[in-house]
């Protein structure tokens, strides 16, 4: 699976037309009920659920999973994690390749890429258990 997970995002590095800002309904409508890896630079980044009721859970890909949320705010599409509550807002573009995500406020400018809807289950290990 990674050998086809790297090939893919090979293919989706290369600049593609996108069709715009999407809204909040367009994004669940896109988005619901799929799972999604996302690349950067060639590079896996990581892979996200998304279910019903706006409800999410993202992975690095290392196992360790954080359920969330999602809602749109001043036309981006903001995520607030377990543990994390300091929203992640993103503007996303659909392509005829697949989305395009653009972290907001970030001066380094990160942009994500959809791989493929690879309909997998993402790995989540439970929570660290003591003795």
């Amino acid at each position: 699976m990674m050998m086809r997970l790297m090939i893919l995002l090979s293919l989706c590095a290369a600049p593609v037309a996108a069709q715009g800002l999407m809204t909040a309904e367009e994004f669940d409508a896109y988005t619901q009920g799929k799972t999604l890896f996302y690349g950067n630079g060639g590079e896996v980044y990581g892979v996200e659920r998304y279910m019903a009721g706006r409800r999410v859970v993202w992975s690095f890909l290392d196992g360790d999973c954080k359920e969330g949320v999602w809602y749109e705010q001043g036309g981006q599409i903001c995520f607030i994690y377990e543990e994390r509550l300091d929203p992640q807002c993103w503007s996303f573009e659909q392509t005829s390749r697949g989305l395009i995500a653009r972290f907001e406020d970030d001066p380094e400018g990160t942009e994500l890429y959809e791989a493929e809807d690879l309909d997998e289950e993402m790995i989540c290990y439970g929570p660290d258990v003591g003795v």
